[in-house]
């Protein structure tokens, strides 16, 4: 899989609204997930700035209803974006802190801090969450702690990839592997039932659905019982997930208080929304377990106390557009992954979001009724797969009996427009969706134009036909071309696209054999 490291290595579930740690016990021949100061497993992805200290975690998240402009959450919804992104856009809407154009288009989320404006990147605020759970660990198994497994979602792009390792190493940690999330659960999975006798046949079927805080991933997955696990679809969507359900409770509960105050909106108090996300991210939890609970915040706005009742029925009209886009989405993968509803022999479920009952049933009934896999630990399965692959790459795995073999995919396509004289604007996809990876590929293109001796590439990621449809990645310009007999230059385009799902753009002229490239980070 890799060069091994010397070193402990943990495995870090980095997560929209609460991360988790976790870390192989060779001796013990098991994960252990590392607890934080509080003794709690997760730990909220929350950072804080008031007028003496920084603070990140439990104490972070205290912060929201009365620090609520300087208390920085979703921070994973804004890594390796763009401002003008439509997403970020409308999150801005719903947030009590703010976020304004950075350098290179990038958000920027700025705080007040020792009585100063402080603006920071949302790579430097998720290191800020990696750091302490860097720290956690340090504390929990008293020795330093160098390297790390984090994992990231299935449909993170390449920039978002990207920005996810820039804030580990920022964070001090050495990142082995970014592994996608229900990858993650699948090694965890995996690992728990390679044992078992009660495998019928050399290979299980496996599908995880990952519906976490901010991300919804789904994975089709073939395991062996030689510990072979091999990615066979992956799809999903990076902006859904249970802060788009607070979201819409929230939203509901600000037209419920408009209704009885007339007039009076309370989208331009910071913390009165924050107060108010605290209450309808503690009733959409109720709801896991109960058919109704109220919503009370005493002098919610100008005074003004709010109350309202919300039943399950209320919550799951409310959010069934999301419900059923998650439905959709894991339909789709079974059809990239060119298998039926029955060739699934094993349904897991990840992520605190899919302990919704409304979820359950959907799930359950898109399969005809099938008994959903629920042994797993939907809050510490991934950092629990992530730490037994860091085992594995730090050479500390002689206990585990089988030695997992991990063969991933890229959720997206990759390709170019080389020249804007290309009229029809196509992208020539050099790797396909759904390819294992590592892959390196190439393919050679001629240019459009007699007499041109430059071309400039433009990279795109996506499964649009026309590349203006895709995401723009990168483009660079390849100057000083030979021209060929026919008057045109002639260059071979190589995509590398490592483990991690970050990808190295290299073109040759092929007249010379002179080369140029770009490397697809957040800094392009």
């Amino acid at each position: 899989m890799s060069e091994r490291v010397e070193g402990t290595a943990i495995g870090i579930d980095l997560g929209t609204t609460y991360s988790c740690a976790a870390i192989w016990i060779g001796s013990n021949n098991r994960v252990e997930i590392i607890p934080n100061e509080q003794g709690n497993r997760i730990t909220p992805s929350c950072v804080a700035f008031n007028d003496s200290e920084l603070l990140v975690g439990e104490s972070a998240k205290n912060q929201i209803a009365r620090n609520p402009t300087n208390t920085v959450f979703d921070v994973k919804r804004l890594i390796g974006k763009r401002f003008s992104d439509p997403q970020v856009q409308n999150d801005m809407k719903m947030w009590p802190f703010k976020v304004m154009k950075g350098a290179s288009e990038k958000p920027s989320v700025v705080v007040e801090y020792k009585g100063e404006e402080k603006k920071f990147a949302p790579e430097e605020l998720s290191a800020m969450v990696l750091k302490k759970m860097k720290e956690t660990a340090e504390l929990f198994l008293g020795e330093e702690v160098k390297n790390a497994v984090i994992t990231v979602p299935a449909y993170f792009n390449s920039q978002q990839r990207e920005a996810t390792k820039e804030a580990g190493t920022r964070a001090g940690l050495n990142v082995l592997r970014l592994l996608n999330e229900p990858t993650a659960a699948a090694i965890a999975y995996g690992v728990d039932n390679l044992s078992e006798n009660n495998w019928n046949k050399d290979k299980k079927t496996v599908l995880v659905f990952d519906l976490g805080g901010g991300t919804f991933d789904v994975s089709l997955l073939t395991i062996s019982k030689k510990g072979v696990i091999e990615v066979k679809a992956v799809g999903g969507d990076t902006h859904l997930g249970g802060e788009d359900f607070d979201a819409a409770l929230v939203n509901y509960c600000i037209n419920e208080f408009k209704k009885k105050n007339t007039g009076v909106n309370i989208l331009n108090n910071p913390r009165a929304l924050g107060r108010l996300k605290v209450a309808c991210e503690k009733a959409k939890r109720d709801l896991s377990s109960t058919v109704f609970t109220p919503i009370e915040i005493d002098c919610l706005h100008e005074g003004i106390d709010f109350y309202t009742k919300i039943t399950r029925a209320k919550f799951e009209e409310l959010n069934a557009t999301y419900f059923d886009k998650c439905i959709q989405l894991l339909e789709r993968c079974l059809l990239d992954g060119k298998m039926k509803k029955k060739d699934v022999d094993e349904v897991v479920l990840v992520g605190g979001s899919s302990r919704i009952p409304k979820v359950q049933r959907m799930v359950e009934e898109f399969f005809g009724g099938k008994t959903l896999c629920r042994s797993l630990n939907g809050d510490e399965a991934v950092a629990s797969g992530a730490a037994i692959l860091a085992a594995r790459l730090s050479g500390d795995v002689d206990d585990v009996k089988k030695d997992v073999v991990l063969l991933d995919v890229t959720p997206h396509s990759f390709g170019i427009r080389a020249t804007k004289n290309d009229e029809k604007g196509r992208m020539a996809v050099i790797i396909p969706r759904n390819t294992c990876i590592p892959i390196s590929k190439k393919k050679k293109f001629k240019s459009h134009t007699i007499g041109a001796t430059s071309l400039r590439i433009a990279v795109y990621q996506g499964e649009g036909v026309k590349a203006e449809d895709n995401i723009l990645l990168g483009e660079f310009s390849f100057r000083n071309l030979v021209l060929g007999t026919n008057g045109k230059v002639a260059i071979e385009v190589c995509f590398d696209l490592d483990s991690n799902g970050i990808l190295l753009v290299t073109a040759e002229d092929l007249g010379t054999g002179r080369t140029t490239g770009i490397l697809l980070t957040t800094k392009t």
